[in-house]
């Protein structure tokens, strides 16, 4: 649940109640979330979801809710994508495959759920009438770009097909205003974390994996020597952009792109510092556990740092966790549910 709405008011509060929103990849980690906050504002809310990445143990809270719908298919089908946007006012698209190294070992199963599925549910959008589409874009998309702070119309060359596939999702929406009249937002995602965000398999987000690893007492690998930073984003600055992006009445403000962070930067050693500071709250041993080092990942970038003055001015956001608050919470969620 969002625990902090206090930049919502009441006549976006009204906005959300009185709407049927459609939520892909709502079983996943931040689809989830965002179900929830919905609902808990009082929203009609329909889940696509094909369970490639999501869970259904994510939706355990509200899937008896009768706001509640779940659809379980595929985005890659345009019909299925038809069926979901059928009564619905607006859509989350937020269902895609993340992980660079995933879109490196397979880049056509990226490309074809990443681009296709997101222009399958432009189609299904613009057929059934949305009254905005708000999608899931990546920080990923500044590639190769050294600037710092990264601003939203500044970009570089690509570094991934994951990379690519979210630039191109944010062209398709371009034209799909342009051709269309359809209302689009984007939100560049950076390093989101936080409840529901699953530690298990291959391509698990760095945060939730040392989590586990810090629990069971084992030791963290810290690709390359630790100097990497990343804009780490809590979940409810996301859930908060997201809600923004849905109910503002600026029309300066759509069909554009934002960056959807804090604002600050945090390197890996000093990741796994503060983890520690909050896990040994649960168990002193872990403040003994040894943080270990191997090779740089492939396509990864040094550094990130978002500016978000852009999303401040038009959308009137601001960030309620910064990297402290939103790791005590997220590490307070982890031990009372994963331990």
């Amino acid at each position: 649940m969002l625990k902090n709405i206090t930049l919502i008011t009441e006549s976006q509060k009204g906005i959300i109640s009185s709407s049927k929103i459609l939520v892909t990849g709502g079983a996943g980690f931040i689809g989830s979330n965002l179900c929830e906050s919905l609902l808990d504002l009082g929203a009609t809310v329909k889940c696509l979801d094909n369970f490639a990445t999501g869970h259904k143990k994510n939706l355990s809270a509200f899937s008896n809710n009768p706001k509640f719908q779940l659809l379980e298919g595929d985005i890659r089908d345009l019909d299925t994508c038809k069926k979901a946007c059928e009564g619905m006012d607006y859509v989350f698209h937020e269902a895609a495959l993340g992980s660079v190294p995933r879109s490196l070992k397979d880049p056509i199963t990226t490309n074809e759920v990443n681009i296709s599925g997101f222009l399958n549910m432009l189609v299904a959008a613009r057929d059934a009438g949305i009254k905005r589409f708000i999608y899931a874009a990546s920080s990923s998309t500044y590639g190769d770009s050294e600037n710092l702070p990264k601003v939203e119309d500044v970009i570089g060359k690509p570094l991934s097909p994951y990379a690519i596939t979210k630039y191109v999702n944010e062209l398709y929406a371009d034209i799909f205003h342009d051709a269309y009249g359809m209302d689009t937002i984007g939100l560049r995602y950076f390093n989101v974390f936080g409840r529901k965000q699953d530690p298990n398999g291959a391509y698990a987000a760095v945060i939730p994996k040392f989590v586990m690893q810090f629990m069971k007492h084992e030791s963290p690998v810290i690709n390359g020597d630790g100097t990497y930073s990343r804009d780490f984003t809590y979940i409810d600055n996301v859930l908060q952009m997201n809600l923004l992006a849905l109910t503002t009445d600026n029309q300066d403000a759509l069909n554009e792109v934002y960056n959807t962070a804090v604002g600050d930067r945090t390197n890996l050693v000093e990741l796994t510092q503060l983890l520690k500071k909050h896990l040994s709250e649960f168990d002193q041993e872990i403040k003994e556990v040894e943080v270990k080092h191997g090779p740089n990942c492939p396509g990864d970038i040094p550094h990130s740092l978002a500016s978000v003055e852009k999303a401040e001015r038009l959308l009137g956001y601001k960030p309620s966790h910064k990297i402290d608050a939103g790791l005590k919470e997220a590490v307070g969620w982890y031990w009372e549910n994963l331990k």
